[in-house]
């Protein structure tokens, strides 16, 4: 550990003088607005004037001029963005353990050798597209190098919300989206407790063990972030809203979507409220139902062993409760985010796909904070999770609910307001972490990542 805080030291000595850039987003350029405005310390986090931007459906205008006339009120340039994320990641997994032996004798190298990934290479590199499109509705889509399916570029998730103003500042409306790995609650959230896998205390590219959103939320622990396509129902204001959705679990990946009926209900409703000067906000989610499912035929990169796909249909079935605190300690900010999600075990005939072939209810709790040591430049963070597996595949006794914990340990540095760096540490522990497992997974990653958004 101590590696690892004289690597962080250097890291922000060697960046403190790196200038500042001026590319903003797109919804920076249709408000006019810096980054800063709407995101708390960083990117992707949202203040409360970011949840109003977001509640009112990206419809917010600034200086950039409009094209206007007869019930007609566009900007006059279509925005766009592009998102990209880069690093490094290692991690302690056993390379005998995960490749083919006559590979390993060959050399081949995996991340348990440490590996560079780059935009489009394991790393992100998506488009963005949207803004306003009429004074109560707005669009955002998102393009990615490699869709889900892995057969090229594709559309990743899309959403129209058409919101229109009410009395008192209340907003109703509806939600059409789609995504290939955001989940039911992609239509509408605004919390950055990972009640949304956009909206955590930070993102990772080249995620190769799953050792950073589940270690900050137990909504992406128990694997919410799916494909989905629905339509949310939503009703907001700045004091509350609730989010009622009917979905599928299929999205674009699947070469243009599988027909199905809505037949899963999410349900989600919160507060925010200020609390003695602290942006607080609790909520619950539920997910119920069963819907259709895709799974993509697939070729190991190592054997070559194929997984054929297949439609199929499977239960929806979560539960999460969670809670913000946004403020200020002294001069720094700092953020407070606890998560609590369960998923009962599959019953019947169908598989549950928030617990896939568990034995036991899956079930997690989690909490995480960032503190603003050097306000608008650099964090400090940690992030804890307490995890039962449901029994699922790699416990050490079959139908055993092994403990899966985990500890993440942060930092970050804003080369720009657009250009977010972290070093992440993550150590995972418990009865699921056996040998076996953590030679084949790796119980710990570290990562230097590189977020750019322009």
């Amino acid at each position: 550990m101590n590696k690892i805080i004289f690597f962080l030291a250097s890291v922000i000595a060697a960046v403190t003088f790196a200038s500042e850039a001026s590319a903003l987003p797109l919804f920076a350029r249709q408000t006019g607005m810096e980054c800063a405005a709407c995101h708390f310390q960083h990117f992707p986090m949202l203040t409360a004037f970011g949840r109003a931007f977001k509640a009112a459906g990206f419809t917010m205008m600034g200086a950039q001029g409009k094209v206007e006339g007869d019930n007609l009120s566009i900007p006059n340039t279509l925005n766009m963005a592009v998102l990209t994320t880069m690093g490094y990641s290692r991690n302690n997994s056993d390379k005998a353990a995960t490749i083919d032996p006559a590979l390993n004798a060959a050399g081949v190298r995996t991340t348990g050798d440490g590996t560079v990934y780059v935009p489009g290479t394991n790393g992100e590199f998506s488009l963005f597209v949207g803004g306003r499109v009429s004074d109560f509705a707005g669009a955002l889509a998102e393009l990615g190098m490699l869709n889900d399916a892995g057969t090229g570029a594709g559309l990743a998730s899309a959403k129209i919300p058409m919101l229109w103003e009410m009395a008192d500042g209340t907003r109703a409306g509806v939600v059409p989206f789609t995504t290939n790995g955001q989940g039911a609650s992609y239509g509408y959230e605004v919390l950055n407790t990972g009640a949304n896998a956009v909206h955590t205390m930070m993102f990772i590219g080249g995620d190769f063990n799953g050792s950073v959103a589940p270690v900050l939320s137990a909504q992406q622990y128990i694997g919410t972030a799916t494909q989905a396509t629905g339509v949310a129902i939503v009703v907001n204001n700045p004091g509350y809203f609730i989010n009622l959705t009917k979905f599928h679990q299929v999205g674009p990946a699947d070469l243009g979507g599988t027909a199905a009926a809505l037949t899963s209900t999410y349900l989600r409703a919160a507060g925010t409220f200020d609390l003695a000067g602290w942006d607080t906000g609790v909520g619950i989610q539920n997910w119920r139902g069963s819907s259709t499912t895709v799974t993509f035929e697939s070729a190991d990169p190592f054997t070559g062993i194929i997984t054929p796909g297949g439609v199929g249909l499977s239960d929806t079935k979560a539960t999460a409760i969670d809670g913000q605190m946004q403020g200020q300690l002294g001069k720094m900010p700092v953020g407070f985010y606890a998560t609590y999600a369960r998923a009962p075990a599959p019953s019947g005939a169908n598989d549950n796909t928030y617990n896939s072939g568990g034995t036991a209810t899956k079930s997690s709790f989690n909490l995480a904070a960032e503190l603003g040591v050097i306000p608008e430049k650099a964090t400090v963070g940690f992030g804890i999770r307490r995890g039962k597996s449901g029994g699922s595949a790699g416990s050490l006794v079959a139908g055993a609910n092994d403990s899966d914990n985990a500890l993440l340990i942060e930092a970050s540095y804003k080369l720009a307001q657009n250009m977010l760096l972290n070093l992440v540490y993550t150590s995972q522990s418990g009865d699921f972490w056996s040998a076996a497992n953590s030679a084949a997974l790796g119980s710990k990653q570290t990562y230097i990542n590189l977020a750019t958004i322009f």
